[in-house]
């Protein structure tokens, strides 16, 4: 009889394992992969999720059901979904076919399990739990830039924040996910930093400057990438549908803006604020939060986003904007503004920058909005919301906490009352 060396076994076994995680930032096979939770629709009754594979899968399919804790996953237990699926071809990237499918009609505040393929190659089971009919306690994860170094230095920030709270009910991304638009590769770094996470809890992400580019006509252009791998929202302005929108979980309003079109094309400028407007004065949630890329306030120096300043901060102010979730400028920066401009403790919305990769920038210490900040820091946020109580923490990447505030909320048509938690102070 001939006898197997366990530890070739061993070897093989991790071999395996590293093909799986590489085909994340390879060319796609057969295997789904780069599978990804995102809402279209209500996320109490609805949950999308989208995935890639080679382009001779053509047809692709997604089975769910209500988590029972039994084996007994498969048909007939499963309901089967058919897939909506489209092409995707770069000049530096093969073809690949991006997979997508809306659950409709499941039950709220139930934790389901699904998975997708072709009928033959299958993912693994995923759960997710949909959001709650009423008012409910939840937390999620808010991220700045990852951009650069993604799968070497970004990926260990997305991890700890899920090892903080794995029961984050979403993950909001504020822009520049990746360096260069149309790099499949980067997006495949991207996704190997979120891994199995990505296809439990659904992300809200809004595009930076990096996600867009000039195409032959010098049309501002975004990347081929964010339409094909996002199921999201279709209810922002015409011609920005799926990067601007709105998203209601339980008693918050999540609104994303596409900041690179409004600092760069004036008339998208004056589009997106009469629809914020709209979606705004419209809201019947208790709390209001806008996620977008280029900070009302810069950090950095030489920044100023005056126009867009101008015109959205009366609209923030006028509505009772919570909390504002921005990225860009490569720094950690925190602070409340009263009208006069001057960081106080009550007044108008929260203003918050922060940066979850590598890439670092300088202070500019001269703006007084500012009533925390830090340099060359790698963070993530856990905001935890429950009926008129916000308390939100920010994290260094070694899971030491750096900034703490709670807002109270007692009206939707009032600002809420601020109070600093912080444990460490302003370095």
């Amino acid at each position: 009889m001939r006898f197997f060396n366990p530890n070739i076994i061993f070897i093989l076994f991790l071999c395996a394992l590293c093909k799986r995680a590489d085909a994340q930032s390879s060319k796609a096979t057969m295997q789904p992969d780069r599978i990804i939770l995102t809402w279209a629709g209500d996320p109490s009754t609805s949950q999308a999720v989208t995935w890639r594979t080679d382009s001779t899968v053509t047809k692709s399919y997604a089975q769910i059901l209500v988590e029972g804790s039994s084996p007994n996953l498969e048909k007939p237990e499963s309901k089967e979904y058919g897939a909506t699926t489209s092409s995707l071809k770069g000049a530096a990237y093969e073809s690949a076919n991006y997979h997508s499918v809306n659950f409709t009609e499941l039950k709220p505040d139930q934790i389901y399990t699904y998975r997708v393929g072709d009928g033959t190659s299958w993912s693994e089971w995923f759960q997710f739990k949909t959001g709650p009919a009423s008012t409910k306690p939840f937390s999620f994860i808010y991220l700045g830039d990852a951009q650069n170094d993604i799968k070497s230095k970004w990926s260990r920030v997305i991890r700890r924040a899920f090892a903080t709270y794995g029961d984050a009910r979403f993950i909001v991304h504020a822009g520049d996910l990746i360096n260069r638009s149309n790099n499949d590769s980067e997006w495949g770094e991207w996704h190997y930093g979120g891994g199995f996470i990505n296809g439990m809890i659904p992300s809200i992400p809004s595009p930076g400057n990096h996600e867009y580019f000039r195409d032959e006509q010098k049309v501002l252009t975004l990347d081929p990438h964010w339409q094909a791998q996002y199921t999201l929202p279709e209810n922002g302005p015409e011609g920005l549908k799926e990067s601007a929108y709105y998203i209601d979980y339980s008693n918050v309003r999540m609104i994303s803006l596409n900041t690179q079109m409004i600092v760069l094309d004036s008339n998208s400028l004056k589009i997106q604020a009469a629809w914020l407007e709209n979606v705004l004065k419209n809201n019947p949630q208790r709390w209001t939060m806008i996620t977008y890329h280029h900070p009302i306030y810069s950090t950095a120096k030489g920044r100023d986003n005056k126009e867009f300043r101008e015109l959205f901060k009366p609209l923030f102010d006028k509505y009772h904007v919570d909390l504002l979730l921005q990225g860009h400028d490569h720094t950690y920066s925190r602070g409340q503004n009263l009208p006069t401009g001057v960081s106080g403790k009550v007044g108008g919305p929260m203003y918050v920058v922060s940066v979850a990769g590598p890439k670092m920038y300088k202070v500019d210490v001269t703006p007084k909005w500012m009533d925390i900040f830090a340099e060359n820091t790698q963070l993530f946020q856990i905001i935890s919301v429950d009926n008129e109580n916000l308390t939100y923490t920010a994290y260094k990447a070694s899971g030491e906490v750096f900034d703490a505030f709670r807002l109270k909320k007692k009206s939707k048509d009032k600002a809420a009352e601020f109070t600093d938690l912080r444990k460490v102070k302003t370095k």
